[in-house]
């Protein structure tokens, strides 16, 4: 955009400052704050692009502008304390913690883990809790892409079960602020985001749910895979599935033509998908949603050396209430019968959530790193960051080091964002 910040344009060129500084997540709020942006695909992942010249008045242009900086994940993320909670290193605040799952055998199956967040978007609506879900799922032009969608029945929160691993703005399909009658399913920073602008606007913030997050990637990974499995590039799909259907289950991909290809999660995110992160993604201080209301992430069966099982198997969720609001929708979900609920402690859950554990505690030497050479990370408060680097000086150092090293590779590869 080339937005310099002067009068009448301050806001866009906050946008453009966070895109040219590769951390913007893609969320998508800085669009539903303002109809002059659209978000696009650019280099193979969701940004803001304008689509319009026509200017802001002043007054609201600097307000927007404020907005954007108090709520933006590419500019800030504060950790949260609601009321009530308590703070775990890993999981964030906590007011209640299970092993759960959706007590519909067909709920379950098709979610990623357990199908947890999908039976509470449908209790929500049956509740009369929220009018609408905010959500994701795959387009049904192309199923290679993910789509923002608003989910008004049991039905389309079926059709949109499942982790979705390519790039979607979900927050740019309604204009911001939401109301407190609807609810979002989304990423962590998209949770983050919403809650952050909620406050900077002065409204209440929607029902909040999220998930366990490992970053956002390209979207020529998803259509190389598929490339790759068997099927050419261009063939027309009929579905395509990251997870769930199963858990964890297979990435599948179905042509129009009823040829299927498949190969399993750790082939899928581990070789293909994962290595292809956004770099916002890998610089972020909340994977597991601690902005929402509620957050789920995967219950991993533990092998004999203590490492996750990706055997399949029916699927359980680590379900956390973060907020007075979140647990009373999870204990009225399950005095419903809507899901089933078993209290775990928090040691439990993050043992089976490696990567979470591990990225919280090397974070620093990460944003030092990238700071070093990007220029620009975001303001990160309440984390705890310092304190887990101090506990861990080398493996700090070692991974500022691995940052600088990977980030040059980045760059002579091409890799823009």
């Amino acid at each position: 955009m080339n937005r310099t910040g002067q009068d009448g344009e301050r806001f866009l060129g906050a946008v453009d400052a966070v895109v040219r500084a590769q951390m913007c997540s893609g969320c998508g709020l800085c669009a539903a704050m303002d109809p002059r942006l659209r978000m696009r695909e650019v280099n193979g992942f969701q940004r803001p692009v304008r689509v319009t010249d026509e200017p802001l008045p002043p007054a609201r242009d600097r307000e927007l502008a404020r907005q954007f900086h108090a709520a933006c994940p590419g500019v800030q993320v504060r950790a949260q304390r609601p009321a009530g909670s308590h703070r775990d290193a890993t999981l964030g605040p906590v007011q209640g913690l299970w092993a759960a799952h959706a007590t519909d055998p067909a709920t379950r199956f098709r979610g990623s883990s357990g199908g947890v967040l999908t039976a509470l978007n449908t209790f929500l609506l049956a509740e009369g809790e929220a009018t609408s879900v905010l959500g994701a799922r795959a387009d049904a032009a192309d199923p290679r892409r993910t789509v923002p969608v608003t989910i008004m029945s049991r039905e389309q929160a079926l059709q949109a079960a499942g982790s979705r691993y390519g790039p979607t703005a979900t927050l740019s399909a309604q204009a911001a602020p939401l109301r407190a009658d609807q609810a979002v399913t989304g990423k962590p920073c998209e949770a983050s985001a919403l809650r952050a602008h909620a406050r900077a606007a002065g409204t209440d913030a929607p029902v909040i749910l999220s998930f366990f997050c490992a970053g956002t990637p390209q979207q020529g990974a998803t259509d190389a895979l598929v490339e790759e499995l068997g099927l050419p590039e261009g063939a027309p799909l009929e579905d395509l599935w990251y997870r769930g259907r199963g858990w964890p289950g297979e990435f599948t991909a179905v042509a129009r033509d009823g040829r299927r290809v498949r190969t399993g999660y750790s082939a899928s995110w581990g070789a293909a998908l994962g290595p292809t992160v956004q770099w916002r993604c890998r610089v972020c201080a909340d994977g597991v949603g601690e902005s929402a209301d509620i957050s789920a992430g995967d219950y991993w069966e533990l092998d004999a050396q203590g490492d996750p099982d990706f055997a399949e198997r029916p699927g359980r969720s680590v379900l956390v209430a973060r907020t007075a609001r979140g647990r009373d929708i999870v204990l009225r979900a399950a005095a419903a019968g809507v899901i089933a609920l078993e209290p775990v402690s928090a040691r439990s859950a993050v043992a089976r959530q490696p990567y979470q554990s591990a990225r919280r505690r090397l974070l620093l030497g990460r944003l030092l790193g990238t700071r070093l050479l990007v220029g620009r990370v975001p303001s990160y408060r309440g984390f705890g960051l310092l304190g887990s680097a101090l506990r861990a000086p080398r493996a700090t150092w070692r991974e500022l080091r691995g940052t600088i090293t990977r980030i040059r590779d980045r760059r002579r590869r091409g890799f823009r964002s």
